[in-house]
């Protein structure tokens, strides 16, 4: 289990939603302490009351210095209070108590952690901003890639020279919008430390002779990385070229709708082409962890370029939001692969109270976790007319997680040797993890295993948060081929042949052979050369080439999916 330093912007904010009218006695300062990780971050939640009853809201996360992010929206129905925040995908729901004096709640971002309200005294006056002092040869933009071994992120930092001294900004844009404010920064000749206290983060870097350049170490909860930073003079260096994101207005109609699963609501995006309906129709289901209903990723959102090809083709495409991710209320924390898959079938029923939807095409495609989702969700329901899988695996996770990491590690230049010691240890936790049926137990010896292999104690914590959740604990033993054999419903399985994260060599074979167990004459499996986990073309199919290639999928690929579902 290697530690992967993914800078976990915390709250931060609020604005208006027209749609909620608000009880004045909920208007006011409140504040409150969110633990996470074993820190701690004060927050400060401003609520006001137009005269017409909208409330708006902004949240500050005073240890972290970062102010004003959006949020999507904010509700208040009786006592319970609702907060959306797209820009951290994050949010919070609590209830007031009857002398608004209190909220209890929890805030999700990834996982519920407990939070509450309590009034806050005046604040005082705010602080007049910095004032800028004489330019120094670093004041400025400063762009750097920070290469985890499994992803590169690109990390920005704002100088700028102030009366009170030197003061900086950092953020992580392929994972938020959000700008922190730096705890401190102090500069010594060559060398300069920025340090963001609230987050664990570290920056140690030697200037360059000319100032062009920063080589240095970027450490987070005694992760320590290497980031060299370059001077950016024009904005259009801070901007991913996504060539295929489409640009509205679109030829076809957009129509934001929700609809409920297990008492969540789940937020979606329905497209419907152009022309007389009713159409064929397809749900779209991400793969694993938090995401939205554009799957979006590292600049990328491949479900918003996949939707508005197959929209543009003829054929209607829902996409939601996962539950307890972005508009979609439930808790992400505890749902399994199981209720993903409850949520693609509410996703069907949906879609057959459309009258442009014809209800005898409907099927289901899956990415990823989605590929797994999609065949369970089919096998419980026959109507479904046709699924198409994705990069969808045939083995159990255990298997997945220590082929990936052999494979992902050999991209990244290790040996063969090095990379199949390192598969085994993998190997090692994870059995661990499945046997081990104590809590307790498990979290002391997984603790003291992750410990020896020289992890830091700040990363330990939320590693075995992670490997303990229900989703892991599920996906390590279910087998996906257990729905495969059952399946009667026309299928369309695509593997890239560079695909490091679910290997063709791997999971294809056994695919094919429980669809043929299934007796299943309308099945098409096929391997794609060249493209990787996302269908991309790539290089090496490493998870750090993913934000670094500026297509999104392959038109190929594109090509074939809609070709064959309507041909279905």
């Amino acid at each position: 289990m290697k530690p992967t330093i993914l800078l976990q912007l915390a709250l931060i904010a609020v604005i208006i939603t027209p749609l909620c009218r608000a009880q004045a006695s909920i208007a006011g300062d409140w504040q409150g302490t969110l633990s996470a990780g074993g820190q701690q971050f004060r927050l400060a939640l401003h609520i006001t009351a137009a005269k017409d009853g909208t409330l708006a809201a902004t949240l500050d996360s005073l240890d972290q210095g970062a102010n004003g992010i959006p949020v999507t929206a904010i509700t208040l129905q009786g006592a319970k209070l609702s907060l959306t925040i797209d820009a951290v995908h994050g949010g919070y729901e609590g209830t007031v108590n009857s002398s608004a004096t209190a909220i209890d709640g929890t805030w999700t971002q990834g996982q519920p952690l407990p939070l509450s309200f309590t009034r806050a005294a005046p604040q005082p006056a705010a602080k007049p901003a910095p004032q800028p002092a004489a330019t120094s040869a670093i004041d400025g933009t400063w762009l750097g890639s920070l290469d985890t071994g499994a992803i590169k992120l690109r990390i920005v930092f704002k100088i700028l020279s102030t009366a009170d001294g030197l003061t900086a900004q950092m953020q992580s844009p392929d994972q938020s919008p959000v700008w922190l404010t730096a705890t401190s920064v102090t500069r010594n000749g060559a060398s300069l430390t920025i340090t963001l206290k609230g987050l664990g983060i570290a920056y140690e870097g030697k200037i360059a002779a000319d100032s062009s350049a920063i080589d240095g170490t970027f450490t987070q909860m005694g992760n320590p990385l290497p980031l060299a930073l370059k001077k950016v003079n024009s904005q259009s260096e801070l901007e991913l070229n996504r060539p295929q994101n489409p640009v509205k207005p679109y030829p076809y109609r957009e129509e934001e709708v929700a609809y409920k699963s297990a008492g969540n609501t789940l937020a979606a995006t329905l497209t419907l082409p152009s022309g007389k309906s009713p159409f064929p129709a397809v749900l779209l289901i991400v793969g694993s962890g938090p995401h939205d209903r554009d799957e979006s990723l590292l600049g990328h959102k491949p479900f918003l370029v996949l939707s508005d090809y197959l929209t543009r083709h003829g054929i209607a495409v829902l996409r939601a939001d996962k539950r307890g991710v972005a508009k979609s209320t439930g808790d992400y924390a505890k749902a399994t692969t199981v209720d993903f898959a409850a949520d693609a079938e509410a996703g069907v029923a949906y879609l057959k109270t459309r009258t442009e939807v014809d209800p005898r095409r409907i099927g289901l495609l899956g990415h990823s976790e989605g590929a797994i989702v999609a065949p369970m969700a089919a096998v419980a329901d026959p109507g479904i007319a046709f699924i198409v899988m994705l990069a969808g695996s045939a083995v159990p996770g255990d298997q997945i997680i220590v082929e990936q990491s052999r494979l992902i590690a050999m991209a990244a230049g290790a040996s063969q040797q090095k990379a199949a010691e390192d598969a085994e240890k993998e190997r090692e936790t994870l059995t661990l993890i499945e046997t081990e049926k104590d809590p307790a137990a498990l979290e002391r010896l997984l603790g003291a295993k992750l410990a020896a292999e020289g992890m830091p104690d700040a990363a330990i914590a939320a590693q075995i948060k992670a490997a303990t959740s229900p989703w892991f604990r599920f996906f390590l033993t279910y087998d996906p081929a257990a729905a495969l054999r059952k399946l009667k419903t026309p299928v369309l399985a695509l593997s890239g042949s560079l695909d490091l994260q679910v290997p063709p060599a791997q999971n294809l074979p056994p695919l094919r052979k429980a669809l043929a167990d299934a007796g299943n004459q309308h099945a098409e499996v096929d391997e794609l050369p060249g493209l990787n986990h996302l269908f991309q073309n790539a290089k090496t199919g490493s998870p750090s080439e993913y934000g670094q290639i500026e297509e999104t999928i392959s038109p190929a690929a594109l090509d074939k999916i809609a070709s064959w579902i309507l041909k279905q």
